[in-house]
Parts: C-alpha cells; structure tokens; sequence
C-alpha cells in the first residue's frame, strides 16, 4: 500500500569513528525555491523552500584532501577496500548548481539542464529533493490533498525522462538513524525508489563498494540496494505521460541484497518495480497528450494530482488517484476506451 507520508525528489551501522564524511572544498549552498501551501479557507501561503542535490551526484574525495574516492565506474581501491574503510576516508563535497549541474531557480520555477557542460567535461541529468530548512527534506502527507506543478516539456524530446515522484525517504536523509551518517539531509544522503537501486555509492551511511561491477561510463551497481515506497506523479516528455504507484513490502527504506532487490529476476524483490501506470497512449487515447493534442506539450500547462480517500478525510484509506490537466487544454479527462 501507498503510504501516505513520502518526499518530494524533482541511506549498516558501524561504531567508532567511522562516518560517512562531509567535505570542505566548496560550501553547500541550496538554491531558494518558493512553493506554495494552499487551504479553501486560507488560500494560498508562499513557502520558503529550497532544493538540494542528490549525494549519488556529488564529488566523493579523501577527507582533508581532493582525491578521488570514486572515478568514472570504478572506487579508488587504496581509499576504498572495504566498506568500512571507504565510509571513514571519503567525504561528500558542496556543489556547484549552476555551473557543474545545470540547476537553477528562479522564484517559484525550477529549471534542470539534462547536460551541462563544465571543468570536468559534462555533467549528465540531476536529481533534485525539496527541503523544508539546510538540514531536512520536506514531507508530504498527501492523503484528501492535491499536488499541482506547472512543467514545460516542450523541449523534452522522446526518449528522455522529466520525473517528478514522491520517494519514503527519512526527512533527515538518515543523518539520526544512522552514526556512520554525517553528511544526512543537506548533501542529499537517503535515497531510495521500488526499484531497489544498486548504483547509490552509499546506502544506510556505508559505501556501497563492495561487489562493485561497472554498467555504464559513469556508474555501477554493488552488492546492495535501497527501497521503498513511490509515487510517481510524473514521468514525461513532449510525446508521453504516465503517473504510477509502486508499493514494497517493507516500509521506510530497506537496505536489501541479493533477490530480495529484484535482481537478477526483476520480480523476485520486495517491492513493485513496474506499478500501476496510467498513461493515456497505451491505454487507447492516442490523441489526448502531445504537440497540438489536446493537452497540447507545446504550451506549458499544470499537471494535477488528487488522492482521494474513501472518507473524504485524511485518515481514511486511499480510494482513487485523479489526474487533471489545466491550462490551453480542451477538456481535462482522458477518454480510455472501455
């Protein structure tokens, strides 16, 4: 089940001194980024949020120094040859948003560049969380409510991804759960999905190094996973659309291994790593969303999302969730073939 309470994303215990570090080279500083909380009564109250980038993303170096502890698909075995060791030398470092990542806020508006150019040659896609202070992630407790984003997708060709999900991750990215955890929340330390990620160099605030095997260019899976809870409100490009829940078993993050991460059987784990997807296209309307359809991805428009409960309070348990578009569309409801 769908457990009400979740973030928004846009971590073994060891005694001792050994930590999952925080490094010194550049201060993190989180972009502003205004949202807003809205009552019949009340309207519409601006909040002070701010995002912060995913741990997965940032410069891994040696404590004290600038090393690296992780390059390319591979760990520095000096550093890093064994879990623990690699936990006490390696330290998470601040980062540059706009210049290494291609983030940037403006007001209320977030804007992620899927390749951005730097120093270090390029930096490919992002993974933002929102924040409610420097130190903790913001919680959603979504039950008898409704999410609304504006998005523009117009430039967002087929074959990529513009995802915006709820994720059950600890409001404070671990930092109080687990010692061995010093960087938490404010370096974006905590993640975990249905899909049971392998590829997160740490996890429950140790490295992931051992069982290491490169996948790609820029990264790998080890012998351990995290997962949870999700809710993908949206997964999208100017062609497609899909909204999809995906229960686990266990709820919290779960450090996982083995099957029970749904590898190498996709199915043998702990949670639903496919879901219950809605997306019109498949489902019949083929001309409900696209350029010049009739939620037309070359305009900007606002995704709705409602979770509707079978008491119509916040208590009760989940029922429906709705999907309405607004803005130049013609009409909001898909018409699925029965």
């Amino acid at each position: 089940m769908f457990k009400p309470t979740a973030l928004l994303a846009l971590a073994g215990l060891l005694s001792g001194v050994s930590a999952q570090q925080i490094g010194t080279n550049l201060a993190e500083v989180h972009p502003a980024l205004t949202w807003y909380k809205c009552t019949t009564a009340g309207g519409c109250v601006a909040q002070a949020g701010k995002v912060v980038l995913d741990a997965n993303w940032r410069w891994l170096h040696n404590v004290g120094g600038s090393t690296n502890c992780y390059t390319g698909n591979t760990w520095n075995t000096s550093l890093c040859p064994d879990a623990a060791t690699c936990t006490t030398n390696c330290a998470l470092d601040g980062a540059d948003y706009s210049g290494t990542y291609g983030v940037t806020t403006s007001g209320n508006a977030l804007t992620l560049k899927f390749v951005q150019p730097n120093s270090n040659g390029k930096n490919v896609g992002s993974r933002l969380y929102l924040m409610s202070d420097d130190s903790t992630y913001n919680v959603f407790k979504v039950m008898n409510q409704e999410f609304s984003f504006d998005v523009d997708v117009s430039q967002l060709p087929c074959g990529l991804n513009g995802a915006l999900y709820f994720s059950e991750m600890e409001a404070d990215g671990g930092l109080s759960k687990y010692p061995t955890n010093k960087a938490g929340a404010k370096y974006g330390t905590g993640y975990c999905d249905s899909q049971c990620p392998r590829d997160l160099k740490f996890i429950a605030g140790q490295a992931n190094n051992v069982g290491w095997v490169g996948t790609s260019a820029n990264s790998g899976t080890g012998n351990f996973g995290s997962c949870c809870n999700e809710m993908d409100i949206w997964e999208a490009n100017s062609i497609s659309a899909a909204y999809t829940p995906h229960p686990c078993d266990p709820t919290g993050p779960y450090k996982c291994t083995g099957a029970e991460c749904g590898s190498p059987s996709r199915y043998s784990g702990v949670c639903d790593p496919d879901g219950c997807d809605f997306n019109s296209y498949r489902q019949g309307d083929t001309g409900f969303y696209g350029p010049g359809k009739t939620v037309d991805t070359t305009k900007k428009f606002t995704v709705v999302t409602q979770f509707i409960t079978d008491s119509g309070t916040a208590t009760g348990n989940l029922s429906e969730i709705r999907r309405l578009y607004v803005g130049e569309v013609r009409g909001t409801c898909s018409g699925i073939p029965e």
